[in-house]
């Protein structure tokens, strides 16, 4: 999540959240939140910040955060409401892990039946291959007429 989108749902500002981070950066490990880089920044204005209202506040690369910085912003912020939006976000996450987990054996499924189907596909290619040489069988050598030296 983006320190911007986080700032709402805690209703502070971005530029105090921001500023909470950097006092207790030794909270927020690489693996618990990061800024994107100029050129993330700005491919990420260009496909999302079409709209002028969502230009608003995009001069600064944002902080990211995963499901620990979230848990750990709620930390430093000490608020009811961030102890009641981290609730929230920790049950979003762990919703989001049960879909990905039933996802994953779906597509571990399709991908059995996959391996299955390309190894049909090669037994009927091959089936096709002897059946056009019974339909077309090459032709007999032909007897030589004539002289033969």
């Amino acid at each position: 999540m983006i320190d911007r989108d986080l700032a709402i749902l805690y209703e502070v500002e971005t530029k105090r959240l921001k500023e909470a981070v950097r006092r207790n950066s030794t909270r927020f490990p690489k693996d618990f939140m990061f800024e994107m880089n100029k050129k993330e920044f700005e491919n990420w204005r260009t496909q999302f910040a079409s709209s002028n209202e969502d230009k608003v506040g995009l001069r600064h690369p944002p902080f990211c955060f995963t499901e620990q910085g979230v848990t750990m912003l709620s930390c430093i912020l000490n608020s009811e409401r961030s102890i009641q939006v981290n609730i929230q976000i920790i049950r979003l996450f762990a919703r989001m892990k049960e879909m990905l987990i039933a996802h994953k054996d779906i597509l571990l499924q399709l991908q059995k039946i996959e391996t299955r189907l390309t190894a049909h596909d090669d037994d009927i290619k091959l089936i096709f291959v002897y059946l056009k040489q019974l339909i077309n069988p090459p032709p007999e050598p032909r007897r030589r007429i004539g002289f033969k030296p």
